[in-house]
């Protein structure tokens, strides 16, 4: 049986599969050829990461078809109800990059309340001619130790982001619609763990109490944090997306980073993906990152041993 992984599947994905009998492609075709190429070469599973859209028209041309493997957590690139009604697997691996995006979280709030990220952009440009006039610049940096943080969405990554947050000495506050309540396990390296049991809250609440907001939140078809949600938070809050793209109002937070009504933003996700806009890029308040929020070596082998393990049970293990 044939699996092409679209997008890329770590080494070690590639011999797991192969050790089960599988042959694995990684050539990268493009959308357009998809169909032509799925057929032609009798695919059996699909593997995609968020760049290969795998919709309705493959899913009804390609009956060859079995299984659609997500790496990482969102499956909007994919027609999911549709496919299983079908008949087909779709399969993703929602906890192997939740750690990552976590960290991701981190390395972006850690870089704005020290300014790391627009230090580094003038630093190579003026280092060496306005050395004083930086430092006077980026001296007023916060800790984030005793402040408070909010998590908008409670699942696996913002659970993740809350064992970080306790760990740095923070307050965490969390909203979710789903999840009422949730215990939070601390694991240290000499064995010992403490457990911390978090209730979620209103998000209006969560907005006006929080010192930096991150959003853990699947693709909406509105705004989760607009101009109204932007004006609710605490003047010189911090917000981060390492979610999806669309969910913050990308114009009602570059105005309220020029107003000064939010300090600065880390973005990982983008409305206008892969092309974002040129005001977001431009802007000096904003970290950026090119949706790297799964892309850890580490993350990245457990992606792979986790989809082959889910494709040997669906098409081995089922028929024995």
């Amino acid at each position: 049986m044939k699996v092409l992984a679209n997008d890329g599947i770590s080494q070690s994905g590639i011999e797991a599969l192969e050790a089960s009998g599988f042959e694995v492609i990684t050539t990268t075709v493009a959308q357009e050829q998809l169909i032509s190429y799925i057929n032609e070469n009798n695919i059996d599973v699909i593997l995609v990461r968020s760049a290969t859209k795998v919709r309705k028209d493959i899913i009804d041309a390609c009956s060859n078809l079995k299984i659609i493997g997500r790496g990482g957590v969102g499956m909007d690139n994919i027609d999911v109800d549709y496919a299983r009604e079908k008949g087909l697997h779709v399969i993703n691996t929602p906890a192997a990059s939740s750690q990552s995006v976590a960290e991701l979280v981190f390395a972006h709030l850690y870089g704005g309340v020290r300014f790391l990220h627009d230090s580094n952009r003038n630093m190579p440009l003026e280092g060496d001619s306005n050395f004083k006039k930086l430092k006077k610049n980026y001296a007023k940096g916060i800790e984030l130790r005793g402040k408070t943080i909010g998590i908008v969405g409670f699942g696996r990554i913002g659970q993740e982001v809350a064992k970080i947050a306790l760990g740095v000495g923070m307050k965490v506050v969390a909203a979710d619609k789903f999840v009422d309540e949730a215990r939070i396990t601390l694991d240290f390296y000499n064995g010992e763990s403490l457990n911390f049991d978090i209730k979620t809250e209103a998000f209006d609440s969560l907005l006006k109490k929080s010192d930096f907001v991150t959003l853990h939140v699947p693709a909406q078809k509105e705004y989760v944090i607009g101009k109204s949600e932007l004006q609710l938070m605490k003047d010189g809050a911090s917000i981060i997306n390492a979610a999806r793209g669309g969910v913050i109002d990308e114009v009602a937070l570059v105005d309220a980073l020029n107003s000064g009504k939010i300090a600065f933003a880390g973005l990982d996700t983008f409305e206008d993906e892969p092309k974002p806009a040129v005001q977001v890029l431009m802007n000096g308040r904003i970290s950026l990152t090119p949706h790297i929020g799964a892309a850890t070596n580490e993350a990245q082998d457990r992606i792979g041993v986790e989809l082959a393990n889910q494709i040997k049970n669906l098409l081995l293990v089922d028929k024995k």
